[in-house]
């Protein structure tokens, strides 16, 4: 794990290297100086504020721990719907699935916010969650179908034999064995909800890619702002992944 850490610093570095180098031969002028006061200030007596592309990652921050339970949910109920034996439940879970899958997120974001939003009388910020939940949930939803299928046969037929139900079967024996297989494509599911989370800017809610165009219109600092921000969003991204690398490493470990 350590060389591959080493080997992607490296790549980062040399990517970075040539980034610079183009931009340079190119006589643009870096003003990175001028970015830290919007991400944070320090008052008088010490005091410490956060600008506005800190207060931008917040809001993602939120967005995206919100939008991650209630995808988690989508996505187990649809995956239990689809490996139930009700004809009605099988049906609506494979056209949340299919529709939902086959649709871009933008048009469902804008359907959500300017359709159902004013009906059910819902913020930006519970519009954006909600658009992005069914979106991935979707997805993961055929992460834990497939998770579910891995289980071999022959744990429910000791299940059965034990005298335990459906649900606790599901419980105790096959989602814990599922959750296994199907943790590595919930980490990449997880990585690209954390970068669609960027779609929300689209409707107002003051996000870190909305604070970003913000910023970037009133400094003309373009360069520097977005490749600020898209490391704001790698550090984001890597730091997730190597908590769910060790989650991995623990479930393997006690199975």
């Amino acid at each position: 794990m350590l060389g591959d850490v080493t080997r992607y610093c490296c790549l980062m570095g040399a990517l970075v290297w040539i980034t610079l180098r183009g931009t340079t031969a190119s006589g643009y002028d870096w003003q990175w100086h001028r970015l830290w006061r919007y991400l944070f200030t320090t008052a008088a007596d010490g005091g410490f504020h956060s600008g506005p592309l800190l207060d931008g990652l917040g809001v993602t921050l939120q967005v995206v721990a919100a939008s991650l339970g209630l995808a988690l949910l989508a996505g187990l109920l649809a995956a239990l719907l689809r490996q139930s034996g009700s004809r009605v439940g099988r049906a609506l879970a494979m056209v949340y699935v299919e529709t939902v899958r086959n649709t871009p997120l933008l048009i469902q974001l804008f359907v959500v916010y300017f359709v159902l939003a004013p009906v059910l009388g819902l913020g930006r910020f519970t519009a954006g969650v909600l658009a992005l939940s069914l979106f991935e949930g979707a997805y993961i939803a055929e992460i834990l179908r497939a998770g579910i299928l891995s289980v071999p046969t022959g744990q429910w037929e000791a299940s059965r034999s034990l005298g335990m139900d459906v649900p606790g079967t599901y419980m105790e024996v096959v989602l814990p064995q599922a959750a296994r297989t199907a943790l590595p494509p919930l980490t990449g599911q997880l990585v690209s909800l954390v970068k669609d989370s960027s779609l929300v800017s689209t409707i107002a809610l003051h996000d870190l890619a909305m604070q970003a165009q913000a910023v970037a219109a009133d400094t003309f600092l373009v360069f520097e702002v977005w490749f600020f921000v898209a490391g704001m969003y790698l550090a984001l991204t890597l730091s997730l992944s190597a908590l769910a690398q060790l989650l991995e490493r623990r479930l393997r470990y006690e199975f």
